[in-house]
């Protein structure tokens, strides 16, 4: 299996290094080592670059310029690539739909680190807004503390020296 997936890259290397060179038609190099391996299927797939055509039994170079061969080559139905026993249409499908489920894996996985990052978010905001409230009751407990502290200081001095405030009341009786 990991064979095929690396044929499979050779093929993509390829195809893309064939797309920056255009070829308009498709010929069988007679020099290669796919024409000389003509024997069998097994054979001929055992080079990467090689395409088995199943209905004319004859071994030829993978045209790397398309993906899928053209049927004036071979039919894709006959044609054979990186396993004789599979068609190459069952190949590409098998490996496109592979592509397709690894990357809708990936976006699911995306998604739900996304997801909880906004939560865990929301849940450190939420605790921040709780501190800040938690130091301001703190604070302002504190303040009273020290007003109380402050009164009770200038009550003792005012009493020591004699300078205690009148009743409330007091001010009122004196203004009429």
């Amino acid at each position: 299996m990991s064979a095929s997936y690396g044929v499979f890259l050779y093929l993509l290397v390829d195809f893309v290094a064939a797309q920056t060179t255009t070829h308009t038609n498709v010929t069988v190099n007679t020099l290669s080592t796919c024409v000389k391996s003509n024997s069998s299927c097994a054979q001929c797939l055992h080079d990467a670059s090689c395409l088995w055509c199943e209905s004319s039994q004859q071994c030829m170079d993978y045209p790397v310029h398309f993906i899928v061969p053209p049927s004036s080559l071979c039919p894709v139905n006959d044609a054979r690539w990186g396993l004789c026993w599979v068609n190459l249409k069952v190949v590409l499908i098998t490996l496109t739909s592979l592509a397709g489920l690894v990357l809708l894996a990936l976006l699911v996985c995306c998604m739900c680190c996304c997801c909880r990052r906004r939560r865990q978010q929301q849940i450190s905001d939420d605790g921040e807004v709780l501190r800040a409230e938690q130091k301001t009751r703190e604070r302002i407990a504190r303040q009273k503390e020290r007003r109380m502290e402050m009164q009770l200081r200038h009550d003792k001095i005012r009493q020591k020296y004699g300078l205690t405030k009148d009743p409330p009341y007091s001010r009122l009786d004196d203004k009429k």
